[in-house]
């Protein structure tokens, strides 16, 4: 396995990861029709076309040659000391296995100006609350609510 930049080639694989994943993970929360709309909005292809081009950010894939296992994308303010990690999503076949780690030790090496790592997170999402705390993550402000999610921010201070 190993972590590339991704292209224009890999948007059909990695909007089909964001389906497989958002259903593992959400079904149970919002309903399999509301994650197929969320999906079909948020990781349309126009969506996840616009991140290859996305200034300060990184666009990145877990590949092991033949499949894209894992993604994560992130972009820094614009004064490049704060990096907001939007998406880490790893097929729930293949997780535990190393891959998200390797995706999010990636996204701090691609910004050495960066002092401060943040994040969204559903706050009923407990596995990847505890894979974030598990990574030096903390809660950094109090759950907010977002079109009736619960909505908390971590944060993890880099060098």
């Amino acid at each position: 396995m190993f972590v590339r930049t991704a292209g224009e080639h890999d948007l059909e694989a990695i909007k089909a990861l964001l389906a497989a994943t958002w259903h593992a993970t959400y079904d149970a929360i919002y309903g399999p029709r509301r994650v197929d709309e969320i999906t079909a909005e948020w990781h349309s292809m126009a969506s996840l076309r616009a991140r290859l081009t996305h200034p300060h950010s990184e666009f990145l894939v877990a590949d092991d040659g033949k499949a894209i296992a894992g993604m994560a994308f992130a972009a820094a303010t614009d004064d490049g000391k704060v990096v907001w990690l939007r998406q880490l999503y790893v097929l729930p076949e293949r997780q535990g296995a190393g891959i998200g780690t390797m995706l999010l030790d990636e996204v701090e090496q691609c910004f050495p100006e960066a002092r401060m790592l943040k994040l969204e997170i559903e706050q009923e999402n407990a596995p990847a609350t505890g894979f974030y705390r598990a990574r030096g993550f903390a809660v950094a402000d109090t759950p907010a609510v977002q079109d009736e999610v619960s909505i908390v921010v971590m944060e993890k201070p880099l060098s």
